[in-house]
């Protein structure tokens, strides 16, 4: 829900400034999909969005008479709308210099009414991505594969600033729990390799395993050490984490905590987890980047096939096939002090046997082809469709 709080100068007629306003959020917001809390701030700060409306010069101290409390509260960001008239512009202005004199984050909204209705949305999804994330439990089940020397996490910066927890779950949990889990037969109508078919119930078997442990443990997302399975039961995770991630529920791949992260925002912001692959091949000059992974969540692809798992020959693997169009390529680092999000087009889909099973070229800016050359955040890289940069980095 957005909240509109006002202040208001006394030396202003109040019919006229009611007027005025009337008009000006009847423009901005056409729907009436707002609250008018007018100039009482006691709930300030507890909704999706809540927005200062100054309404008129010379309400400037009033804002500074409401700050400690607002500040009490923890509140440190701050968004001023302002229609531009009755010298509420001059105020906001003098109220955003102010705050940054103290240390505090702030914005003035002010524009056309198009321009308005595109920022507030803005706001409000970033604002509504946060709450989702803060509280959020991440399963990590096992450790991070061996390879992956520079995807760590820093647990603190993580609970700090997004408000994410970590439940760490050994792999013979998860064992224990594949040992007893129920199995489904690879459905006749769908075709498959017998090598498939022979491991799918094995497959299915992982996926209930991994459900009970997000039950168990109450967790909105979780990594898995799957390489492990491929000795333990003779099988892979591919086919659980496409189902997981299809059903809202961030999954990633090797224990790679960075792209769980990365996987969760993307969530968060767009309603789609995306596809953790890695970079394959690199044109900088063309910028064209061919990404793989045995994994894609089914609720990304038009449509798909069931093959083996690349590296190991066995188990069940997922071949997608996505739809071509914009697409977003982003990372998070496992600090939060660097992301990377790109946006460009998704060219085609290809295959070829000595890769991993899904397989997409995208085309970026040169730059940012360069970037996994010089400065990358990890191999791991999501995949989103549509262009999110700008909402993305309204986040971080």
């Amino acid at each position: 829900m957005i909240c509109i709080y006002t202040i208001t100068s006394g030396l202003h007629d109040e019919k006229s400034v009611a007027r005025l306003s009337d008009e000006f959020l009847t423009q901005v917001f056409p729907d009436g999909e707002y609250e008018l809390k007018g100039k009482d701030f006691r709930d300030f700060g507890t909704h999706d969005l809540d927005l200062i409306y100054v309404r008129t010069g010379g309400a400037e101290g009033i804002f500074k008479q409401l700050l400690p409390e607002m500040l009490s509260r923890g509140i440190e960001r701050y968004y001023l709308l302002t229609s531009g008239k009755s010298n509420s512009l001059a105020a906001s202005l003098e109220i955003l210099s102010y705050l940054r004199q103290q240390g505090l984050k702030g914005e003035v909204l002010h524009g056309g009414a198009a321009y308005l209705q595109k920022r507030i949305h803005s706001l409000e999804t970033v604002a509504k991505a946060r709450q989702a994330l803060n509280g959020t439990r991440i399963g990590v089940i096992g450790k991070p594969s061996d390879w992956l020397i520079a995807s760590n996490a820093d647990r603190i910066a993580v609970m700090d600033k997004l408000g994410i927890g970590f439940v760490d779950v050994p792999m013979e949990e998860l064992l224990e729990e594949i040992s007893k889990a129920p199995k489904d037969s690879a459905p006749a109508e769908v075709p498959m390799a017998d090598k498939v078919r022979s491991s799918y119930p094995g497959a299915t078997q992982v996926y209930y395993a991994l459900k009970a442990l997000v039950e168990r443990y109450r967790l909105g997302a979780f990594t898995l050490r799957c390489f492990d399975l491929l000795g333990s039961v003779g099988n892979t995770g591919c086919l659980a984490l496409a189902s997981f991630n299809a059903d809202g529920v961030p999954a990633s791949c090797e224990g790679d905590v960075p792209a769980l992260l990365s996987m969760m925002v993307a969530k968060a912001l767009t309603g789609c987890t995306g596809f953790q692959a890695n970079p394959s091949r690199i044109d900088v000059e063309k910028g064209e980047l061919l990404f793989a992974h045995c994994t894609v969540p089914f609720n990304m692809v038009e449509n798909w096939q069931y093959d083996t798992h690349f590296e190991s020959g066995i188990g069940v693997g997922i071949h997608g096939v996505l739809p071509e169009g914009p697409v977003t390529v982003f990372k998070l680092s496992g600090k939060l002090d660097r992301h990377f999000a790109a946006e460009g087009e998704l060219l085609y889909n290809q295959y070829e046997d000595n890769l991993c099973r899904t397989q997409v070229v995208l085309k970026l800016q040169s730059q940012d082809a360069r970037y996994f050359l010089t400065n990358p955040i990890g191999n791991h890289h999501i995949i989103l469709p549509g262009h999110h940069k700008a909402l993305l980095e309204e986040l971080l």
